[in-house]
């Protein structure tokens, strides 16, 4: 069962927002303190978008079939995940923590759990599926406390 223990790092994330915290007391006491924070602008996918979908000649005489436009919203996502792993690559390499807990909603999980470099796959003692991105601190480590530990 993995545990919140003195120097454990935690990173709550959603596609948008990250927090990166460091647990400076025990597993029984969470007191977690921001090391970082990262946001990236993302706007909705229709702010993001240019104009209508492009067409493109079909099999039949002057058929134009209509191209599926890009998902900007969620390849900005995407490549936020990409800069959270280089980030955490950094300071595993670094030294700047042994372990970490992982917090995000399933699909940005997946995402970064794919970016991941082995040196901090190595350190990843527990991960979360949910999105405690707008959670109060002492909100967060009640509820981390609880998840990690649920006779606690």
């Amino acid at each position: 069962m993995a545990t919140l223990t003195h120097g454990t790092w935690v990173l709550i994330a959603d596609g948008e927002k990250a927090l990166f915290l460091r647990n400076d007391l025990d597993e029984m006491n969470p007191d977690l303190n921001v090391i970082r924070i990262e946001e990236q602008e993302n706007p909705s996918d229709a702010e993001q978008g240019s104009d209508k979908p492009g067409r493109m000649q079909d099999t039949g005489v002057q058929q134009l079939s209509s191209m599926e436009e890009a998902d900007w919203h969620q390849l900005a996502k995407d490549r936020f995940a990409d800069d959270l792993a280089d980030m955490l690559y950094k300071s595993a390499h670094k030294s700047d923590f042994s372990r970490i807990v992982l917090v995000a909603p399933a699909k940005v999980l997946g995402e970064l759990r794919k970016k991941l470099h082995k040196e901090v796959e190595q350190r990843v003692v527990a991960e979360i599926d949910k999105d405690f991105t707008n959670h109060p601190l002492d909100k967060v480590e009640k509820l981390l406390k609880s998840e990690l530990d649920p006779a606690a």
